[in-house]
């Protein structure tokens, strides 16, 4: 029987569905010279869902339930939530200067951004198939929209086409496998699936196939190679605005969907999903920062860094203890909050007609704007992982974590691909600092102040992160009940 305090768990939830339905209602009756203000109510909704979150928490270990399980409330969810809004909430400050410039500042980006972010809360709390296949197409369908936000622009119509293409084939995978382990088990609750996993016998194999189509499915979302083809396209031809949004908070919903599958739903499966997930790790380290090399558009360059950067996550997934967990968890959040700031880079240099989105744009920029040349300093080093600043410990973390679960070989992997991937972030750097501008060069077109402010913050965030990692690690740690 339904019962109105089963909604409690999902205030969240309900609040975020409401408001990005009335925001749609809205902003009908919004003028284009007041567009503002659907900005500053977006922001608001964001701020708002924070502190409903962390003011109905539930304890450290615990966990809520509603609707018989198909909706789960513990503190991995939580956690991951309140970075989604924070991560949006800064991609919302970056991308408003940018829309605008080009006329592209409707509310159709924050409509289908909170309807995404709806998808990543349901999918972090999902524990049901159902749920997760609910929240996941949620997140995809918005996420093909803002892909294609800029209808008149080639390039961003073909990449939406593709990303289309592609995530309908995954999304069809996974829902094969999905059939699969319900064929199996009977059962679409995740934890009715682990219990039967843990003692499948002639349904093992039956599971087994399934498990390799839902993992599939889950190294698509992530852009895990060799499931990847789409991702340099999305990201480069996709309006930056765009980007730094798909770019930065989705991951934490796919860790999340990891988590919860994985770890919740195939528990009995562990010895068989931690290899595949392994070698998902080497192919993705490999790929990424390889082809990342021979990169001279930025945007490229990161979409496949952001290759290399779910190898390093994977790696704590395979892991298969609770520390892995925590360090994934980890390494998820401390990734969203770079690569936001990295993509917001090129929008603060990009003006109409100029993306500013190749290598070379950046070259003297230290000479004529030296802080927002540390800025990216800061943002750069973080993505090598060079210490003392938060990338260093996210990478040191997930190591760490592959050497306690007995994967050696997989930590030293990734230790060598950390320094390859060093020297692409290098070259950045070097551009920025020891090679002279054209004459005619301007670095810093946005004049918008939220901007320059929030990125400052999102800088300065990966040395004073960096310093202070350990209150970040334990939150982690105590989310998924290992401290």
């Amino acid at each position: 029987m339904f019962s109105l305090s089963e909604l409690a768990p999902l205030l969240p939830e309900i609040f975020v569905l409401s408001a990005a339905c009335l925001l749609l209602l809205l902003d009908l009756f919004i003028s284009d010279a007041r567009r503002g203000l659907t900005h500053f109510l977006s922001l608001l909704v964001l701020v708002a869902a924070v502190i409903l979150t962390l003011r109905g928490g539930v304890a450290t270990g615990e966990s809520v339930t509603a609707f018989n399980g198909m909706f789960v409330r513990d503190g991995v969810a939580d956690l991951l939530k309140v970075f989604i809004f924070v991560v949006t909430a800064a991609a919302y400050v970056y991308a408003k200067p940018y829309l605008a410039d080009r006329s592209l500042f409707k509310g159709e980006f924050y409509v289908l951004s909170l309807f995404a972010v709806l998808g990543m809360m349901i999918l972090v709390s999902a524990g049901s198939l159902i749920t997760v296949y609910l929240g996941l197409e949620l997140l995809a369908l918005s996420s093909y929209a803002l892909v294609a936000l800029d209808r008149d622009n080639r390039n961003s119509v073909e990449s939406a086409m593709k990303y289309f293409v592609l995530g309908a084939l995954a999304s069809g995978m996974l829902l094969y496998g999905m059939s699969m382990l319900y064929g199996a088990s009977g059962s679409l609750d995740l934890q009715t699936i682990a219990t039967v996993s843990a003692h499948a016998g002639e349904t093992r194999t039956l599971l087994l196939v399934g498990m390799v189509f839902v993992v599939v499915g889950i190294a698509f979302k992530f852009g895990a190679a060799p499931f990847h083809m789409w991702l340099p396209d999305v990201y480069h031809g996709a309006p930056t605005a765009v980007t730094a949004f798909i770019g930065s908070a989705p991951k934490l919903a796919a860790f999340g969907m990891a988590y919860r599958v994985l770890d919740g739903g195939l528990s009995g499966l562990e010895g068989d999903w931690r290899q595949y997930m392994a070698w998902l790790a080497v192919a993705s380290l490999a790929v990424g920062n390889i082809v990342a090399i021979a990169q001279t558009n930025l945007k490229r360059m990161l979409a496949y860094s952001t290759i290399s950067h779910v190898g390093f996550l994977f790696l704590g997934l395979s892991a298969g203890t609770g520390q892995g967990q925590a360090a994934a968890l980890f390494y998820a959040v401390s990734y969203s909050l770079m690569s936001v700031g990295a993509f917001a880079v090129v929008i603060l240099m990009a003006r109409r007609g100029f993306e500013a989105d190749r290598i070379e744009d950046f070259r003297g920029l230290n000479q004529s704007h030296p802080w927002f040349a540390f800025i990216v300093l800061l943002l750069m080093g973080s993505l090598a992982g060079f210490p003392p600043l938060f990338g260093f410990w996210a990478k040191l973390a997930v190591i760490q974590a592959a050497v306690q679960g007995d994967m050696l070989w997989l930590a030293l992997v990734a230790a060598v691909f950390a320094v390859v991937g060093a020297f692409y972030y290098l070259r950045v750097i070097k551009v920025m600092y020891f090679d002279d501008a054209a004459e005619d060069t301007v670095h810093v077109a946005s004049v918008d102040t939220q901007l320059r402010w929030v990125l400052s913050a999102n800088g300065l965030a990966m040395l004073v992160l960096g310093l202070f990692w350990s209150p970040l690690i334990d939150w982690c740690l105590r989310a998924v009940g290992t401290h």
